[in-house]
């Protein structure tokens, strides 16, 4: 699909954030990336010819009726879509996944995993056809950002789980993952994994000084013009709103316009270089640029390379949030889905997941068994937060439609996007 069959309609601070967005993608840096880059490139002919079947199914957009409609029991089969090396893999074959591998053991269940979300807007242009239609993309189950799921849930567009069928994810989801705003309860979704914004730098580059918030990275001269500083608003705006002493979870539109202004600031004066997806940490590594806002799943193997990439939380907190694994209306396998979202919520599964991705793991127990697998992971704060780190974690509230388009616009004018 061309952007511009994505885009076009679009009020024009829409448009312009969602095509901004396509710059940006998940774990660009972390360790699987540079264990499978040739793998994948070699695949990549293979993925395609394993694809997700076409949409199928009537017009009909009653997601009641989902469950009647279900093929669980006779088709053993669910199909899975992620973001690119988001899973465990085999490091002499990036094909393989031992932890689908042990589900389709345990249950007979074949999965068929697809990673075709680059991004969430993107994605989003290629299921909402058939979603708006009544019509089953073709996926059972897919993984996608919080805020999205958000705007999924609101058009009516997945599935509401069947509780039955997720007993070890009810038991075992950590108590700071249970209520998001947007999916009170966790009715619709479960998390995949957590993301965390927090603030690094290169002590080499600082000739030692230590960058510690938010604040320093807009006005310590030293750091001038090698500053960057993230293109997903809600992180951006999340960590600004907080070194301002404000709640990302509360804010009012005047807290926004006041970060939005700080920001600018800082864009005025060249103390912010640019705003940038995952592409900070080649720069942060080279000391090109001194200090910036990062993902934590990046910096476990930026710091693992190079000594000298240092990470802070700041004393004001920082903003996290999850992706999701969900289930789309008309999804053909909603039963084998679930299985397969409450099969990620054994600890011992949870672990080997979080081994592989070296993202924070929602799964109560999953620290013990990952200590176990790999006790260098487990004690890293960026996979396990420690009780003092958890302390500080933030979210950004849920916005509504005028919100999203009033703050995207307003966000679109300070990147230059």
């Amino acid at each position: 699909m061309e952007l511009h069959e994505i885009t076009d309609g679009m009020p024009e601070p829409v448009r312009k954030a969602w095509e901004r967005s396509l710059t940006s993608g998940r774990a660009a840096l972390s360790r699987r990336t540079l264990l499978r880059a040739g793998a994948l490139t070699a695949g990549a002919s293979t993925l395609a010819a394993c694809g997700i079947p076409p949409a199928k199914g009537s017009a009909d957009a009653n997601p009641s009726a989902d469950a009647a409609n279900d093929k669980s029991d006779t088709d053993k089969v669910v199909n899975f879509s992620n973001w690119p090396l988001y899973i465990d893999v085999d490091d002499k074959d990036p094909q393989k996944h031992a932890s689908l591998d042990e589900f389709t053991a345990a249950t007979g269940i074949k999965v068929k995993y697809i990673e075709d979300i680059n991004d969430n807007v993107e994605f989003f242009g290629k299921v909402k056809p058939q979603l708006a239609a009544g019509q089953d993309t073709g996926r059972d189950l897919m993984v996608l950002t919080d805020w999205m799921v958000a705007r999924l849930i609101r058009l009516g567009w997945i599935q509401k789980l069947d509780q039955s069928n997720i007993i070890d994810a009810i038991t075992n989801l950590e108590a700071r993952f249970r209520a998001p705003d947007w999916d009170p309860g966790r009715l619709y979704s479960y998390p995949w994994a957590g993301i965390q914004v927090v603030v690094a730098y290169n002590k080499k580059a600082t000739k030692g000084k230590a960058v510690t918030s938010v604040s320093q990275l807009l006005d310590d001269p030293d750091l001038k013009g090698r500053v960057t500083f993230l293109s997903e608003m809600r992180d951006t705006i999340g960590m600004t709103l907080l070194d301002m002493g404000k709640d990302p979870a509360k804010f009012t539109a005047d807290d926004y316009s006041a970060a939005i202004a700080r920001l600018q600031k800082g864009v005025d004066s060249q103390q912010i270089r640019k705003f940038t997806g995952n592409d900070y940490g080649q720069e942060l590594s080279s000391g090109d640029i001194a200090a910036c806002l990062a993902w934590g799943g990046d910096l476990i193997q930026l710091k693992a390379d190079n000594p000298d990439i240092e990470f802070v939380i700041p004393e004001a907190g920082y903003v996290a949030s999850t992706d999701n694994m969900l289930i789309p209306a008309k999804a053909q396998h909603k039963k084998n889905a679930e299985r397969l979202i409450n099969f990620y919520y054994q600890p011992k599964v949870a672990a080997e997941l979080t081994a592989g991705i070296s993202y924070v793991s929602p799964v109560t127990g999953a620290q013990q068994e990952l200590a176990k697998l790999d006790p260098e992971a487990a004690a890293n704060p960026l996979v396990i937060p420690t009780p003092e780190m958890a302390a500080k974690v933030h979210t950004f509230r849920s916005l509504t439609e005028a919100e999203e388009s009033d703050f995207e616009e307003k966000f679109s004018k300070l990147i230059g996007a």
